[in-house]
């Protein structure tokens, strides 16, 4: 199996987990930047706006829950 469909099949599993058993997959997610920080730096400004846009997202959505 080359790598490309070796990492395609790791990403289908890792967003199947996501989807279905999210606290493992954060714990998994944590764990990995953890051993390899170097694999979660992000150099890219564009993705570095989507994030923080996400965890407004996710502030405001944990927000209305609580209230």
């Amino acid at each position: 199996m080359c790598m490309s469909n070796l990492d395609d099949s790791i990403g289908k599993i890792l967003l199947e987990l996501q989807k279905d058993d999210p606290d493992t997959f954060t714990k998994l997610m944590k764990k990995a930047q953890e051993y390899n920080p170097e694999l979660f730096e992000d150099t890219n400004t564009e993705n570095k706006e989507i994030k923080e846009y996400n965890n407004k997202v996710d502030e405001y959505n944990k927000a209305i829950d609580d209230e």
